[in-house]
């Protein structure tokens, strides 16, 4: 029997205070950028999921750094090129929305299993560049927020 996602995952936007982005270029989709996300183990709380998503794929260890449940849920249709990594007949997905906030950009060890490369990038081109509209959704709303 195979092993499905939970249809429920964590979105961190990981920035500086200045605005400076860090997107992951997906390995199984060339081109297609975006922050760090993932789906929720079975028993995991969204804290630990945020976490363990964020070492995996950066390597940095979000103890060190402030990262903040921003109480955001987006519920979206599961693209179909992924929908087999699902129970069947499941079709969304609901994100709960994080933020990690570094001093200063920094290196970073992607995953070469999920990513083939970073970048950090101003908000405004990091918004732009991102596939998920939620993902540019969430980089807007951090700097309009912030702005305030």
């Amino acid at each position: 029997m195979p092993t499905y996602k939970l249809p429920v995952s964590v979105l961190v936007v990981i920035h500086t205070a200045d605005f400076q982005i860090l997107l992951l270029e997906r390995a199984d989709h060339p081109g297609y950028w975006q922050s760090v996300t993932g789906s929720q183990d079975p028993g995991e709380t969204l804290q630990q999921t945020a976490v363990r998503e964020i070492r995996e794929e950066t390597g940095l260890n979000a103890a060190d750094y402030d990262l903040s449940n921003w109480q955001i849920q987006n519920r979206y249709e599961i693209y179909e090129e992924w929908s087999w990594r699902y129970p069947p007949g499941t079709v969304y997905n609901i994100e709960h929305v994080f933020g990690l906030m570094l001093p200063k950009t920094m290196p970073i060890t992607v995953s070469p299993r999920e990513h083939l490369d970073y970048i950090w990038l101003p908000w405004q081109e990091a918004a732009d560049k991102v596939f998920s509209s939620s993902n540019a959704h969430a980089i807007r709303l951090l700097a309009n927020e912030q702005k305030l």
